[in-house]
């Protein structure tokens, strides 16, 4: 039976653009006349198993379903994914956390400890084209769901597993959390106040990454199979994820031996280029060479600066770093930040407040930029949530579907994808092998 779904998904793919080329025997194209196309979002027909769980996993999975994949989520019976408890707030009785990262997806509780639950996964596995899973590494194969397992049942599976610090070596039996991993991969080091102790940033950004780069990756692999008909397994974890993110400041190590610090809100190799407090909060700003210092210093009212021979090049202001930026945070305590964004309007300098959410949300170029999306949800009603980053000329992204209860398709998954009867449905709600939502 597995063999068949497998076979069929592989016919089904060939017919369509998502398995052609050098591998699939076609050329690229979309099998959709011109005025369909335009409105087609490019992975509609592609089907995303998504066997994670937390912020890496979904975030990754979330923007595939932007992208018109369908993403099937598997949760557990009666817990479902941990960031379901993960508040205050809670919205009725779902956080804002999970709310955060899992729309545009179709939930299904099925127990994968469970032969009979392991049994169904295999069978989507066979007619998706992702499987997306972040255990650690042998926890799945240890039921019969590990990248061996799925390849030998879907050899055309993009299988990508996402961990704390890679699939083998001394730390890979480790958990995997976003501060741990922050931390041990330098990211905490070097953010903080110069003279204070090492923070975590204010979101999960190795989680993000890591999401990001597993977004990309399996891209990727969906274009290596279209090039060779062929599936493929993805290694993501955040400990290399985060390393990688340390980009210039790790080269300063690894070329110069140059150990990083902590420099607050300000720049190891650009001066100035940091906050500055005024007379009612702050103010960022970035000066990127010595025009835009110039233009700075005429600003701030301190011509003088300019050809003063300190702080002619950035390679002096950094050398003069303390000095200098004690007169600039004397001139910028004087005045509110409303009249310094008035005076650096037009100037050509990087330049913005330091704002808290409720101002976010209000700035004209984000409520431009799309950033607010606004979901119907079946529970508790209507939601806000940020948007996707990316806008595209040819599909829209403004169209959303909400965050999925436990649950929730679990029958129709069931039924429409796998092609279950009502008795064989019957048969594993009543075992416990599945639940649905108690309104489905």
């Amino acid at each position: 039976m597995l063999a068949a779904a497998a076979a069929a998904r592989l016919a089904a793919l060939r017919g369509t653009c998502l398995l052609s080329g050098p591998g699939g025997g076609r050329g690229l194209r979309s099998g959709r006349a011109r005025s369909d196309t335009d409105n087609m979002k490019p992975l509609e027909g592609i089907k995303i198993l998504d066997l994670t769980r937390v912020l890496a996993g979904p975030f990754a999975t979330m923007n595939l379903g932007d992208l018109g994949a369908e993403v099937i989520k598997v949760e557990r019976p009666g817990a479902g994914d941990d960031t379901r408890t993960w508040g205050p707030p809670f919205v009725g009785r779902e956080s804002a956390y999970f709310l955060s990262v899992n729309r545009n997806k179709k939930s299904i509780a099925v127990n994968i400890k469970d032969p009979k639950g392991v049994k169904i996964i295999k069978e989507l596995a066979a007619v998706c084209d992702v499987f997306v899973e972040n255990y650690v590494p042998g926890k799945l194969s240890a039921v019969g769901l590990g990248y061996e397992d799925i390849d030998k049942i879907a050899p055309h599976i993009i299988y990508c597993s996402i961990t704390g610090y890679g699939q083998t070596g001394p730390l890979s039996q480790r958990a995997g959390y976003d501060t741990v991993a922050s931390a041990f991969g330098g990211l905490m080091h070097i953010t903080g106040p110069k003279d204070g102790d090492p923070v975590r940033s204010g979101v999960a950004m190795t989680d993000l990454a890591t999401g990001l780069y597993a977004y990309g990756a399996i891209m990727a692999g969906l274009i290596q199979r279209y090039k060779t008909g062929k599936g493929l397994f993805i290694d993501c974890n955040l400990l290399s994820s985060q390393v990688a993110c340390l980009t210039h400041i790790a080269a300063n190590y690894l070329i110069g031996q140059k150990e990083a610090e902590r420099w607050g809100t300000a720049h190891v190799s650009i001066v100035p280029y940091q906050a500055f407090k005024t007379k009612d909060g702050f103010l960022v700003v970035g000066v990127g060479n010595n025009q835009q210092f110039a233009t700075v210093c005429k600003i701030l009212n301190l011509p003088e600066l300019i050809d003063d021979p300190k702080y002619k090049t950035n390679h002096l202001r950094v050398q003069n770093r303390k000095e200098l930026i004690k007169i600039l945070s004397a001139r910028f305590e004087k005045e509110m930040t409303s009249k310094w964004l008035y005076l650096f309007e037009g100037s050509g300098v990087a330049y913005g407040p330091i704002n808290n959410m409720k101002e976010v949300f209000a700035e004209p170029q984000v409520l431009h930029n799309d950033l607010i999306m606004e979901m119907k949800h079946p529970t508790v009603g209507k939601i806000a949530v940020p948007g996707p980053a990316v806008r595209y000329s040819k599909f829209k992204m403004s169209e959303a579907r909400p965050p999925p209860l436990l649950g929730q398709h679990t029958t129709h998954i069931l039924k429409e994808v796998l092609r279950y009867d009502d008795k064989a449905i019957g048969e594993l709600l009543s075992a416990g092998v599945v639940t649905q939502h108690e309104t489905e």
